[in-house]
């Protein structure tokens, strides 16, 4: 690859961030389609999420060292390309098992292009002033990508098939890699790799998952599978010069509230947003466009808010955004209790804004206080290990709201599943009382 402006470098790192952000919420709504046409139950759906979304959160806690160790356009290059042709695979996938092995295919290449496509970002860009506006356009790209996710799903699944979402990664993969060759090759840095704690990890969050979503004894195996593999990551962890998760950032009470106030709003919102596309459809009786553009004032709004939230952090720092997000997100949760089949629709859709104002104000102070609390030379580890366990905290509510469906059904279902969010974000928003008013 050539040198030459950063324009290019920006380009194709907002969009490969779009289509990772993309892909995570487009499939929601075409889940019901999905069932009906390969003839899987929920179980099979929750899979069709999960499959995609623990490949990611289990690789991202390693894939910036390996980008490192690589170069990040490299790195880069890799993941785009295993991306687009695993969206294909998923397009023409015959049965669930194919889809379901294409899907973890595209979470692995989504956790390698993540951290790569920011390395190139900040390698463009010099000047720290001009490198701050980038990485804002490339989280505005991923913003944007969610909030349009659920309408380019549904209306693709309904003129088209299901298969029209995994279909429409193809020109925009070789759109990203097409600029890539305009962007300079990145040096390869020493990084050293915790193999070790990455199989440990995959395989206690594959086991839990799976405990979640299944029934019966092979739970309880799967189950006890996952402690033993976790309590045998920590072991690892602990012992390693140089782990793949620190432990002892968590002894920092910022970190910690980071951490857990992140996963309670990830539950939260992609909880919601999957009962919500399965009950828009199969209670409603919504067409898959008519789900997404419920979906849409809630998610339109994201990005403005998360803009408001940073200047609000800014000036008064990260604790009162954090504290009143999740306020605002546990009172839009509870209004969302008085959500029936009678309720208007127009109604219905306003009542799930409360719950993206407050997930969208909270999370960008969460990021950045999580950041602040970790030396410079542990940012990257921090953001790696913040966004796994967010990916990890979606996948688990998907597998434990996705078996409360399936054994209460849809509608009851989503009462239970409401309080207990509203529950676990009570919770992270007194334990962000704790947040100092402003660091440094």
């Amino acid at each position: 690859m050539s040198g030459g402006s950063p324009g290019p470098a920006l380009f194709t790192a907002l969009l490969g961030f779009a289509l990772i952000t993309l892909d995570s919420s487009v499939v929601n709504v075409a889940l019901p389609a999905i069932g009906a046409d390969l003839r899987t139950g929920m179980a099979g759906l929750q899979w069709v999420v999960d499959a995609y979304t623990l490949a990611f959160a289990a690789l991202l806690l390693s894939s910036g060292a390996l980008a490192d160790r690589v170069g990040a356009s490299r790195a880069y290059a890799a993941g785009v390309v295993g991306f687009t042709l695993a969206s294909v695979a998923c397009g023409l996938a015959p049965g669930l098992p194919a889809l379901l092995a294409a899907r973890t295919v595209q979470g692995m290449a989504a956790a390698v292009m993540l951290p790569a496509s920011l390395a190139l970002v900040r390698e463009a860009y010099g000047d720290p002033a001009r490198r701050a506006r980038a990485v804002s356009l490339w989280a505005a790209g991923g913003t944007v990508a969610v909030a349009l996710g659920p309408v380019v799903g549904g209306a693709l699944t309904t003129a088209w098939s299901w298969r029209g979402i995994f279909f429409v990664n193809l020109p925009l993969g070789l759109l990203a890699l097409a600029l890539l060759t305009r962007v300079a090759r990145s040096a390869r840095r020493p990084a050293p790799l915790d193999l070790p704690g990455q199989l440990t990890a995959v395989v206690a969050l594959a086991a839990l998952t799976f405990a979640a979503i299944e029934s019966g004894p092979r739970a309880w195996w799967a189950l006890g599978t996952a402690v033993v593999s976790f309590a045998a990551f920590l072991v690892i962890e602990a012992r390693r010069t140089h782990p793949m998760v620190p432990l002892g950032l968590f002894r920092d009470v910022t970190v910690l509230v980071s951490v857990t106030a992140g996963a309670a709003s990830t539950v939260a919102f992609y909880g919601m947003v999957f009962l919500f596309g399965l009950f828009f459809q199969q209670v409603l009786g919504l067409s898959a466009l008519g789900a997404g553009l419920m979906f849409l004032p809630m998610t339109g709004l994201l990005a403005g808010v998360n803009v408001l939230s940073a200047k609000v952090a800014a000036r008064y720092g990260a604790r009162l955004p954090i504290v009143a997000g999740q306020v605002v997100a546990v009172a839009g949760l509870l209004g969302l209790l008085a959500v029936d089949a009678d309720t208007p629709r127009v109604a219905q859709a306003l009542l799930l804004v409360p719950l993206a104002l407050g997930c969208g104000f909270a999370l960008p102070p969460i990021i950045a206080a999580m950041l602040e609390a970790v030396p410079a030379e542990r940012a990257g580890t921090a953001a790696g290990l913040l966004n796994a366990i967010r990916q990890t905290a979606g996948a688990l509510a998907v597998a434990v709201f996705g078996s409360l469906a399936a054994a209460q059904g849809i509608a009851p279902s989503l009462r239970t599943s409401l309080l207990i969010s509203a529950g676990l974000l009570t919770v992270t928003a007194l334990a962000s009382l704790r947040l100092p008013r402003r660091r440094g």
